[in-house]
C-alpha cells in the first residue's frame, strides 16, 4: 500500500494508485452530495483556512463549500486587508498561522513554489489551489474525474488543450495526471504561447487548431491570463478567437462526439463560443464545477487522516 500523503503540492510526482484513490473517493462524495445529505461530522473539531494571495471565487468558494459540507470550521483569509499587504512575509505568514493551530491549509499564490514553502513551515495540512504557473492540482484532479465519469476510462483518450499553454498551471497539472493515466495528450497554441520543451513533458505540440483537434476526444481550452502577459503576445481578442478560439467550425476536427471543457472563467468569444460552451451534449463545463467541490472533499478528507 503506498503512504498517504500529508500535503497537496503538485500531480506530478503523483502515481496511477494514489491518483486512483482520490478519484475513487470523490466519486462517493459526488453521490453523497447529490443525494443532500451532505453534512458529515469528518472534520467536526478540524480547521480550514483559506488563504487566497489571488482572487478566485470559483476555487475559493469550492473549497469553502467542501470544507463545510464535512463539518470543518472554514476561514477565509482576506490576503487584500491582511498583514501581509502592510509588509509581512511568508515566513511571517507561516509563523501566525502555525500559532492560530489550524489544521488544513489551503493556498493561491502568484509565485510558483509559495505554497511548497508554506508546506515546510506549518504544522498543517496544505493544498496547492494554484501557484505562479506552476500547478493547480485539485482542477487537474475535477478534470479527470468529469473525464472518467463521461467517457469511462482516461487510459487510452486523445485529450487536446489549446490556448494559454505558456502561463497555465491547470495545463500543467493536466498533462502530468493525464500523462500517467494513459492519456494521450496534446497541446495547441500560438507560438507565443507554447513553452519551450513542453514536449519533454511527454506531449504533442501543435500550432494549427486544424492538426491539433484531429480525432480529439476531449477538447480542453484554457483561460487567456492576460495578467501574466507581457505586451504583444497576442494581437487581439478578436484575431485570437479566429485562430485559436473553439467555435462549432473547429470543434468539427474533433471526433463527432468530443467534448468540451473549460476550466472558467470563460471569456466567451475569445476562447470559446457561447453555443458551444452551452451546448447541452457536448459541454462538460457545469459538470466541472460540480466535480470541484467533491474532489476538493476527497482531498481533504484524505489529507486529514494524516501520511501513514
Amino acid at each position: 500500500m503506498y503512504p498517504r500523503q500529508k500535503h497537496l503540492l503538485a500531480i506530478a510526482g503523483l502515481r496511477p494508485p494514489e491518483i486512483g484513490h482520490l478519484l475513487d473517493l470523490a466519486e462517493n462524495y459526488v453521490l453523497l452530495n447529490r443525494s443532500g445529505k451532505t453534512q458529515r461530522d469528518l472534520l467536526r473539531g478540524r480547521t480550514l483556512i483559506n488563504l487566497f494571495f489571488e482572487d478566485s471565487t470559483r476555487t475559493r468558494t469550492s473549497f469553502e463549500l467542501a470544507g463545510k459540507r464535512l463539518g470543518a470550521d472554514v476561514i477565509n483569509m482576506s490576503v487584500s486587508t491582511s498583514s501581509v499587504n502592510k509588509g509581512e512575509t511568508l515566513l511571517d505568514t507561516a509563523a501566525t498561522l502555525n500559532a492560530m493551530q489550524c489544521d488544513l491549509l489551503v493556498v493561491r499564490h502568484g509565485q510558483s513554489g509559495a505554497p511548497h514553502l508554506l508546506a515546510q513551515k506549518v504544522e498543517a495540512a496544505v493544498i496547492n489551489a494554484g501557484d505562479g504557473t506552476h500547478e493547480h492540482p485539485t482542477q487537474g484532479l475535477l478534470d479527470a474525474l468529469t473525464i472518467r465519469r463521461r467517457c469511462g476510462r482516461l487510459e487510452g483518450l486523445l485529450v487536446a488543450i489549446c490556448g494559454d499553454i505558456l502561463h497555465s498551471r491547470v495545463a500543467r497539472s493536466n498533462i502530468h495526471l493525464l500523462t500517467t493515466m494513459g492519456s494521450r495528450v496534446r497541446v495547441i497554441a500560438p507560438p507565443t504561447l507554447m513553452p519551450s520543451g513542453i514536449t519533454a513533458l511527454g506531449v504533442e505540440a501543435y500550432h494549427s487548431m486544424r492538426d491539433g483537434l484531429r480525432d480529439a476526444d476531449i477538447v480542453m481550452m484554457l483561460r487567456l491570463q492576460k495578467e501574466r502577459m507581457n505586451s504583444g503576445l497576442v494581437p487581439s481578442a478578436r484575431e485570437y478567437f479566429r485562430f485559436f478560439g473553439l467555435d462549432s467550425e473547429k470543434l468539427a476536427y474533433a471526433k463527432p462526439n468530443a467534448l468540451v471543457m473549460h476550466p472558467g472563467p470563460m471569456n466567451r468569444g475569445v476562447e470559446i463560443d457561447s453555443a458551444v460552451a452551452d451546448d447541452p451534449l457536448r459541454s462538460l463545463i457545469k459538470e466541472q464545477v460540480e466535480m470541484g467541490v467533491a474532489v476538493r472533499m476527497a482531498v481533504l478528507d484524505s489529507l486529514s487522516r494524516g501520511p501513514r
